[in-house]
């Protein structure tokens, strides 16, 4: 069987790939560049801090697997996520700030998942807020790689051939929506600019941040072709992330550009590995005020 990570377990060296089959899945959502690798991670850099934060912030919230695991662990007492995307937001309003979760998980349960009626729910546009949530939980499957970005390709041979069904497993996204719904009381969800969050909590030293911003501080801009929302000012979030009290722990690409801003800024950093969907080994950038935990 297959082992989970969990606090107090021997510290992963930055060489090592997380075997994300390990990791408990908890996000609804095939989110791209989603953080399911990084977990273990995320329990040793906790566990580091002299004290137990009081919340965590995730200001790029995405599909919010480390907000969701950090809730469900009880590492903080809160987790505020915040989501600049309209059709992402939909999904944490209606589980979180709504209660509907019970809702869209037996929606999940009815939908009739066949080509015609993927086409046709995705084209309605006068939906309520939970029915774009439905929404955009159909699309986030049925999509190449989970892609929500204006554009974005279906399956189309998908696993074994199976199509649009190959990443439609309506009891499992029950199960993990019905989860969430049973943490709301830990959960706060903001739909707006994870900076301007930041930004009000900068001077409060019982939160902590997990820093997971779009992609795009190189000239390749990876994270243009997969977010709506892809546009950051890096250079305003690592002045932003200089000025907090909490501690913060930022994931960026591996890039020359990014190990700059790092240096400027007198942040350590550390290069760590992991795979992609498709299974190639890269590296991702770690970045915070003291690594040694992870070495």
């Amino acid at each position: 069987m297959s082992q989970l990570y969990l606090p107090g377990l021997s510290p992963l060296p930055a060489g090592h790939v997380v075997n994300v089959a390990s990791v408990k899945h908890r996000s609804p959502f095939r989110y791209p560049g989603g953080k399911t690798w990084l977990v273990p991670r995320i329990y040793q850099w906790l566990n580091s801090l002299p004290h137990r934060p009081a919340r965590l912030v995730e200001p790029f919230a995405g599909g919010a697997i480390v907000g969701l695991t950090v809730a469900a662990e009880r590492l903080t007492d809160q987790v505020i996520l915040v989501e600049i995307d309209d059709q992402v937001a939909a999904v944490w309003e209606t589980i979180i700030n709504c209660g509907e979760g019970l809702w869209l998980a037996e929606q999940i349960g009815d939908f009739q998942l066949t080509a015609e009626n993927v086409e046709s729910f995705l084209r309605q546009d006068n939906l309520t807020p939970q029915e774009r949530a439905l929404q955009t939980i159909v699309r986030n499957r049925v999509n190449r790689g989970g892609i929500l970005a204006e554009g974005a390709g279906k399956l189309k041979f998908g696993e074994n051939g199976r199509g649009i069904r190959s990443r439609w497993y309506p009891a499992t996204l029950w199960k993990r929506i019905v989860a969430i719904d049973a943490i709301r009381d830990r959960l706060s969800f903001i739909h707006g600019d994870g900076l301007e969050v930041m930004r009000q909590y900068v001077g409060d030293s019982g939160t902590v941040f997990f820093i997971d911003p779009p992609y795009t501080a190189s000239e390749k801009k990876p994270g243009s072709r997969l977010y709506t929302h892809w546009q950051v000012d890096h250079a305003e979030l690592f002045r932003l992330a200089r000025r907090l009290e909490g501690d913060f722990l930022m994931t960026c690409d591996n890039v020359s550009e990014v190990q700059a801003l790092a240096d400027q800024h007198g942040f350590d950093s550390e290069a760590v590995a992991m795979k992609t969907t498709h299974h190639a080994q890269l590296t991702e950038l770690l970045i915070g005020r003291d690594l040694d935990w992870l070495r």
